[in-house]
């Protein structure tokens, strides 16, 4: 009987390359995705230009709790972050204010409990803040409102 002819396997070479040692360049997409979620074009800008843009109805609120924060804050500097006024004093938040289709929100900084809240007017839960969820001007809890920015304001002070 002939003896059979044997032959090795040889390994199958992978099509893909290996990683070049270099730092990959970003791709255009990711760019693009940069631009998108990066700094907006209206970060640091001044606040009246979101005023300006609110519906009447909403505009009033706005004004009134702008209002209520430069009495109590007047050390406080008001900018546009993520499209949105934002109140800080040395750099630490005390709050801000979001515009919406029907509503406005007063976005308080601070930790869990310490806004007292015994009518219930807040809301979320998070380990950062609080809002109040405004429709009209007859909602706004004017001397509430005016205790819970106090406290934002003492809380971003501890912080400087």
């Amino acid at each position: 009987m002939p003896a059979m002819k044997t032959t090795r396997a040889t390994p199958k070479k992978s099509k893909k390359a290996a990683p070049s040692p270099k730092k990959a360049k970003r791709s255009p997409a990711k760019k693009a995705n940069v631009k998108r979620f990066g700094a907006r074009a209206d970060f640091g800008a001044p606040v009246e230009g979101f005023f300006a843009k609110q519906p009447p109805e909403l505009r009033a609120v706005l004004d009134d709790l702008k209002k209520l924060v430069e009495q109590i804050a007047p050390d406080a500097t008001a900018s546009i972050k993520w499209g949105m006024p934002f109140y800080t004093i040395d750099g630490a938040m005390m709050c801000a204010f979001g515009g919406h289709k029907s509503h406005v929100n007063l976005i308080l900084a601070g930790p869990p409990g310490a806004f007292a809240d015994p009518e219930g007017r807040l809301s979320g839960e998070g380990k950062t803040g609080r809002h109040l969820k405004l429709t009209t001007l007859a909602d706004l809890p004017r001397a509430a409102a005016r205790r819970w920015i106090q406290t934002a304001a003492e809380l971003a002070r501890k912080k400087m």
